[in-house]
């Protein structure tokens, strides 16, 4: 059997709700680092009580660079957003000794959903297509 090559896809597309308000900090080089939770729900309707039922997933997210400062300014608890990003999983041990693993989403583009900006502040930038209603901050992809 011949020895199969494939490649590599790691993307990620959620939309949910901000389930507590973002922390920005900044590395030691001063890039701005986000993170916090987002709440996604899938609903489903119970065959046996004929309700609707609904079960919360939860993710942490973490953005960098101008993403991460606008997240920092404009995202608060509740937020409705659409993330997309990729999968990254880390280890570390805890000062108890015990190690802990997390999978960790990390987004290049956030777009809030809720209506938290005047109109003029989420205009295209020069050169955009101009009928695509995209707030400027989040037309830059930040390379990782």
């Amino acid at each position: 059997m011949a020895e199969l090559r494939l490649g590599s896809l790691n993307y990620i597309v959620l939309m949910g709700r901000v389930t507590h308000d973002p922390e920005l900090k900044y590395t030691p080089k001063g890039t701005a680092v986000c993170n916090f939770g987002i709440a996604v729900n899938r609903r489903w309707k119970d065959k046996e009580t004929n309700e609707w039922k609904d079960f919360p997933s939860f993710f942490r997210v973490s953005v960098f660079g101008q993403t991460a400062e606008r997240c920092g300014e404009l995202l608060k608890k509740g937020s409705a957003v659409l993330i997309e990003g990729s999968l990254r999983s880390r280890s570390w041990n805890t000062q108890d000794g015990e190690k802990r693993n997390i999978v960790e989403i990390v987004g290049f583009r956030v777009q809030i959903l809720d209506k938290l900006v005047p109109e003029a502040e989420v205009a295209p930038e020069s050169g955009a297509d101009e009928n695509v209603d995209i707030p400027k901050d989040q037309l830059d992809d930040i390379p990782f």
